[in-house]
């Protein structure tokens, strides 16, 4: 009978009621739920819940019945807003530009439905300025609505969010007269606003741009408008800054935009209007009203990222920036910035709090965040300059006794003799070695504890005073302990990855004192996560996949960037977004009249953590080590250079495979490995011995190889003029 009985709950179980596929992800991010923590709770994998999530596949006992139940219980505490509700929600963020009406339907509605009333601005469908001229009247009027997607490869939308339908930024030119705005996925939209402030007024009411929040506690990312060179002359903008106003990196305020923003009741924030700018009105009933600009003739997108993106046509550059807001977030400045801000948002400093007795909620910390409030560095963290240090002695020297240097690698080494027999060196580079180096970390969340004479504890993230001069390594590699690769002199203060490893190695470590942080967590695995994916996806649509074997992965490696040339400005884009982030954590003073010993703007962000930049630039180093020494011991090979994430090799042959210990098509475990998933290498760059020995004889012999292996051009040293 018990077997029956287990039957009709199988049957039962396996028809368990689910809500749409979108409604699934939005009830989970309305919790704060990952993707990870769903799956570990219903002991699936990751990608099992995403394909749920998508509509690909659906879940089957016993998982199904549980997935149903957490569904069932989200939606009762998140209940999905009536399809008015949300447009009139989204409508009430800001008034409607003076004469313009808002539209009446949606882009994506019927071909039955009714046209546009006369004046109404009306988005059109297309993938090329060409196309998008065609799509209109010669004589300039506005038609109705286009109800029809377009023919080609325009990206289906994201109908996930109705308020974001037409995604989350829009690039403005100007065209035949016409000001038109262009969307992700081609679409085309025509824009009425005369102004600066009716373009704000227009975005908000009916441009229907944004994205939805990241986390449940979080804010919907603002709409991007990036303005074109005619754009900027349609509005009244310089199309490029004077030398004065690069300097102060700004329009002056008495410029007329600026006077007409503040004439219609719009706010700047303290970087003003310059590069990227934020135009708001103070938030009402919790509804914001806030547009970022984006201007590229005046140096938002930097070259060294962004590579020609600022003169890209609109479309394509509505394609690059509109893909990396997809797949990483809104741009919210430079890469460095947005890196720092995809922290955030992943983890908000306050969330709701539970109803009180009168059924009000509450603003309170949101657990796993770093909070609204800076805390404290240890001194030892503090870089120089720093207030803590303020009663220092004029231009002292700190030893690292005294300052925490947890720095990338940059060591080389004379080649050997039986090297020099070789013919090649071949460098490898480690994919997205900071984000690698991020991932599984665990860093503190709060402020340091100081401790004397504490017992080491690898799971405490810190910084720890400890002498580890006693622990002798194979010099033919760096020590893993100090970024230019030599032995510790005495005793020095370390992240506590370093320490870990030298415990790992077998040591013995006796830290004299510490600076703890019992508060501590995962805080970067979600921001791992999110740049791995979108750093893996683009790389796909650059021809490398994750399932290509060693050899086939060279190859497809061979001129990708040429493949799809703006796509290779995304990758730019995410790799640099990965360690301007980390390099922000540690943000030094940007003038400003600093003088040392004052603190300075960075100070008051929570995210002024560099801590936190320590503990993954020690991880990124340690993982370095143990790769090479895992080749090593296998090989008997050593690298001749290393530089952060490049390690170069002698070798007889001109490819990674010629040294790579691949068996059976399976890497060295725990070695290099091949491969495009950060933490993977790839080949970084091949020259001859015979280039090593001439520029090493002209630049000198302690010239680091990893720096030039990709080229073989050496610059001519820096004289300071």
């Amino acid at each position: 009978m018990s077997e029956l009985f287990e039957a009709v709950d199988a049957l039962i179980a396996s028809a368990s009621p689910l809500p749409p596929p979108a409604e699934r992800e939005r009830l989970r991010r309305a919790h704060g739920l990952t993707q990870e923590q769903v799956a570990a709770a219903l002991k699936v994998r990751r990608p099992t819940v995403v394909s749920w999530e998508n509509g690909r596949t659906e879940p089957r006992p016993p998982q199904r019945e549980a997935y149903a139940r957490l569904l069932e219980k989200l939606a009762e505490l998140y209940p999905a807003p009536a399809a008015d509700d949300a447009e009139d929600t989204h409508a009430a963020k800001a008034p409607q530009a003076s004469g313009v009406p808002a539209a009446t339907t949606a882009p994506h509605a019927p071909p039955t439905s009714p046209p546009a009333p006369e004046g109404t601005a009306t988005p059109t469908v297309a993938h090329t300025p060409r196309q998008a001229s065609a799509a209109r009247p010669s004589t300039g009027s506005r038609p109705p609505a286009s109800r029809r997607p377009a023919a080609g490869k325009a990206a289906p939308k994201d109908t996930h969010d109705p308020r974001f339908e037409n995604g989350p930024l829009a690039v403005v030119d100007v065209e035949d007269g016409h000001t038109l705005a262009y969307c992700v996925g081609g679409l085309v939209l025509d824009v009425p606003a005369k102004s600066v402030p009716s373009l704000i007024e227009w975005t908000l009411a009916e441009g229907k741009l944004g994205a939805p929040r990241l986390s449940g506690p979080g804010k919907d990312a603002d709409p991007l408008l990036v303005l074109t060179e005619a754009a900027c002359e349609r509005y009244g903008l310089p199309v490029h800054l004077s030398q004065d106003e690069r300097l102060s990196g700004r329009l002056p305020d008495g410029h007329k935009a600026v006077g007409q923003l503040a004439r219609a009741d719009w706010k700047l924030t303290k970087r003003g209007l310059g590069p990227w700018a934020r135009i708001y009105r103070p938030a009402q009933g919790g509804r914001r009203a806030c547009v970022q600009l984006c201007v590229p003739s005046w140096g938002a997108l930097d070259t060294r990222h962004w590579g020609d993106a600022a003169h890209l046509p609109a479309a394509d550059l509505a394609r690059v920036l509109g893909t990396y807001a997809t797949r990483v977030m809104t741009p919210r400045g430079s890469t460095a910035v947005t890196g720092l801000e995809l922290m955030t948002a992943l983890h908000p400093p306050t969330r709701a709090s539970g109803p009180d007795a009168d059924g009000k909620r509450h603003r309170e910390h949101n657990p796993g965040s770093l909070g609204d409030e800076p805390v404290d560095c240890a001194p030892c963290e503090a870089p120089d300059g720093h207030p803590l240090l303020k009663d220092l002695p004029r231009f002292h020297q700190r030893t690292p006794a005294e300052m925490l240097r947890e720095e990338a690698y940059d060591w080389a080494r004379p080649l050997t003799d039986d090297e020099y027999t070789k013919r090649y060196l071949v460098g490898i580079d480690v994919n997205m070695a900071f984000a690698a180096g991020a991932n599984g970390t665990v860093v503190g969340l709060g402020a340091p504890t100081h401790v004397r004479r504490p017992e080491f504890d690898p799971k405490l993230p810190g910084s720890w005073l400890v002498d580890l001069s006693h622990i002798e390594l194979d010099e033919r590699l760096p020590s893993p302990f100090t970024p230019k690769g030599d032995r510790p002199a005495g005793p020095a203060w370390y992240a506590t990855p370093t320490v870990a490893y030298a415990v790992e190695l077998g040591h013995q470590v006796s830290p004299v004192e510490a600076y703890v942080r019992h508060e501590n967590g995962r805080y970067l695995d979600g921001w791992y996560n999110r740049l791995r994916d979108a750093y893996v996806a683009t790389m796909a649509d650059l021809g490398v996949t994750g399932d290509l074997s060693p050899a086939d992965f060279l190859t497809a490696m061979e001129n990708y960037r040429q493949r799809d040339p703006q796509m290779a400005v995304v990758l730019s884009a995410v790799k640099a977004t990965v360690k301007g982030g980390i390099g922000k954590l540690r943000e030094r003073p940007r003038g400003e009249g600093w003088k040392p010993g004052e603190p300075w703007r960075a100070l008051s962000r929570p995210t002024w953590r560099p801590d936190i930049r320590a503990a993954v630039i020690a991880k990124t180093r340690v993982n370095m080590h143990r790769k090479m020494a895992k080749h090593a011991a296998f090989t008997g090979e050593y690298p001749v250079a290393v530089l952060s994430d490049c390690a170069v090799y002698a070798t007889d042959g001109p490819s990674p495979l010629d040294f790579l210990p691949y068996r059976q098509g399976k890497p060295l475990p725990g070695g290099f490995r091949l491969g495009v998933s950060p933490g993977m290498v790839k080949h970084e760059g091949t020259q001859t011995v015979l280039w090593a020995e001439g520029v090493r004889e002209e630049h000198g012999h302690e010239l680091n190889l990893a720096r030039y292996i990709k080229d073989g051009n050496v610059a001519a040293p820096d004289t300071g003029e």
